[in-house]
């Protein structure tokens, strides 16, 4: 754990089932405050009997509803120390061009934009307590690769929230950190039993991703094998930057981070152009 960082609550946007059940749990068995939201339910009446949960309803999809949610959950707890925005459904199987484009946009409602209302909801909030806390963005193997062919919206959601969680940590302040939890294959209601049960079993899971959770970390991994599969990727992209790309060394003139650099450091000297 950071030594700055120690967390007495947390939310769980999706928490009534699956990983975010068992991390729920787990953290409330540590002695964190914890609130749940999820869609009314048999699901989120179970998990309102955990002691040091409180459960409240929550459509992750609709903006009102997590801002509602959010200010209830900051006047139950107080502080919120971590927030995470894990709500997340299987999408549509199919080829590209088979997907219904109308089941597409309504899945990124739930694995995309809850994530951006969970953000939009909470980061301003922990910005505003001026003390550490960390919003974690659940990702999956598949922000990274295609693991499972045919399921072009969850892999598509599942980048974007990889993209979206990079992004939101260039925006925040040094005291709220930003991460995204990258599951493999876990035991979950995701999908039917018969191929889930044949994941890693979701408390081990929780048990391997605590630790890095409380450390604060950009990527919060599990799946070793999922090293192997990334590699793939990237030989080939870096395979193609070698045989077609300019240098490093030639091409820093094009690097927008190189210059957006120079860029600040000119107006801080009161220089509207870096060259002059």
């Amino acid at each position: 754990m950071s030594a700055d960082f120690r967390p007495a609550s947390a939310v769980i946007v999706g928490g009534a089932s699956g990983i975010g059940l068992a991390l729920a749990k787990r953290l409330a068995g540590d002695g964190l405050q914890v609130v749940v939201g999820d869609l009314p339910g048999l699901a989120l009446d179970r998990v309102a009997a955990i002691e040091g949960v409180h459960a409240l309803p929550c459509d992750a999809a609709d903006m009102a509803a997590i801002d509602t949610f959010a200010s209830e959950a900051c006047e139950i707890l107080g502080q919120v120390d971590l927030v995470f925005n894990n709500a997340g459904v299987s999408g549509p199987k199919g080829k590209v061009w088979e997907v219904d484009p109308e089941r597409a946009r309504a899945h990124f409602d739930i694995n995309f934009w809850g994530v951006w209302h969970g953000i939009r909801a909470f980061a301003p909030r922990l910005i505003a307590q001026d003390t550490p806390s960390a919003i974690y963005n659940t990702g999956s193997e598949n922000s990274w690769f295609c693991a499972v062919r045919e399921t072009p919206a969850y892999i598509a959601a599942k980048h974007a929230v990889l993209g979206l969680s990079e992004s939101l940590r260039e925006d925040l302040p040094a005291h709220v950190h930003a991460g995204t939890i990258i599951p493999g294959w876990v035991f979950t209601p995701l999908g039917p039993e018969r191929f889930m049960k044949f994941g890693m079993d979701v408390e081990e899971y929780i048990s391997l991703i605590m630790p890095q959770i409380l450390a604060r970390r950009r990527f919060v991994v599990s799946h070793g094998y999922n090293k192997v599969r990334i590699a793939q990727r990237l030989d080939a992209l870096n395979d193609s930057f070698d045989q077609y790309a300019l240098p490093p060394d030639q091409d820093i003139q094009h690097d927008v981070q190189s210059v957006m650099a120079q860029w600040r450091a000119a107006a801080a000297q009161g220089r509207d152009d870096p060259k002059e």
